[in-house]
């Protein structure tokens, strides 16, 4: 994001990127409180249930992410196939699932007498959106920060895009299914199209002219950089506009912050730490387990808010569950990185492993 990184690897924005995420949402609460004037215009601008305003900032965080996608680098997936089975397995036949068990388990059950049943139903959508949704671009971070192999990062997260092209759809509507919450299948495909297919497109585009223009190390170490501030303010924005609308819904229910930072946290958690065993298992080397477990248990965040305002309207509880995954995913992460990296020798060394 923003372009200076810290020498651990993580830019100073990303580092504190929960505080971030607290200042807008107490930015976005009070605008809609004493200024709902700003709420009532936005909404204005929304066309086949998409709010354009909203939609722009989303495709100003996506789209650099979709350029730093090298689909050549799939061709590599052979290098290290049980790396990439076990983050694939983890990311898709695990991870949505799991989510799903934790948030009805909670909401419906453990919370049940703090939260009212409609309103589990909706921040139970949120996790499946979050938990159907691998993460694509700060995973890259993480892999850095865990000194793991970059090649099969970039190899995992290019698969992750080409994956969620077909699986996130029918995942979402199975599992939304499960709880009668019904979402139509074409609002749910346009979804998909307008916030993956689009800005994938024009980040491959992006990336074939320009290293086609400027070569391969401009493009990767100048051009994308060029994007971080922008990708950054659109977070940023992103989140106030959201918290517009959210405000009576976090006023009038504070504690739930709180309660449904509980199943995502477990989540995160879970996910990581069944990818670095089965990577231990295998006896896969540190650099491959590291960036295996923490792609299977971080969240493609940015496009679960997109689908959730498409789906349910940028003031639903299911898009505010969808935020407060932007909000506790960063320390999470950041804790089990250090994990990680304090058990890098449960695992062999690459001249050990033949």
């Amino acid at each position: 994001m923003i372009a200076e990184k810290t020498a651990a690897g993580i830019s100073f924005f990303e580092k504190y990127l929960t505080i971030w995420v607290l200042l807008c949402m107490a930015a976005g609460i009070l605008i809609g409180r004493f200024l709902p004037g700003v709420s009532a215009f936005l909404e204005q601008f929304e066309y086949a249930q998409v709010s354009i305003p909203i939609a722009i900032l989303i495709w100003i965080m996506i789209y650099p992410m979709m350029m730093k996608v090298d689909f050549q680098s799939i061709k590599n997936v052979r290098k290290n196939p049980q790396g990439l089975l076990v983050s694939s397995g983890t990311s898709w036949l695990i991870k949505p699932f799991l989510m799903f068990g934790l948030a009805v388990l909670f909401f419906h059950v453990i919370f049940k007498s703090f939260i009212p049943t409609e309103l589990a139903r909706a921040y139970v959508a949120g996790a499946v959106l979050l938990g159907a949704a691998p993460c694509t671009a700060m995973v890259f971070v993480w892999s850095t920060l865990t000194k793991g192999d970059p090649a099969h990062t970039l190899v995992q997260v290019s698969v992750n895009d080409v994956i969620i092209l077909f699986l996130f759809a029918p995942i979402v509507s199975f599992l939304l299914g499960v709880t009668n919450m019904q979402v139509p299948w074409e609002t749910l495909l346009w979804s998909v199209v307008l916030f993956v297919v689009v800005p994938l497109i024009a980040g491959i585009l992006t990336r074939i002219v320009m290293i086609k223009k400027k070569g391969e190390q401009y493009f990767i170490q100048k051009f994308v950089s060029k994007f971080d501030r922008i990708t950054t303010i659109g977070l940023l924005l992103t989140l106030i506009i959201i918290f517009s609308f959210q405000g009576d819904v976090i006023l009038n229910n504070p504690l739930h912050v709180l309660l449904i930072a509980v199943p995502l946290t477990l989540q995160n958690v879970i996910t990581a730490a069944f990818a670095y065993l089965m990577c231990k298992w295998l006896r896969q080397p540190h650099n491959i387990a590291a960036p295996a477990a923490l792609i299977g248990a971080s969240d493609f965040f940015e496009l679960s808010v997109a689908v959730a305002i498409t789906l349910f309207g940028a003031d639903s509880p299911v898009v505010l569950v969808t935020t407060i995954g932007v909000l506790t995913e960063v320390p999470v992460m950041l804790m089990l990185v250090q994990f990680v990296n304090k058990t890098k020798h449960w695992f062999p060394q690459p001249a050990l492993l033949r």
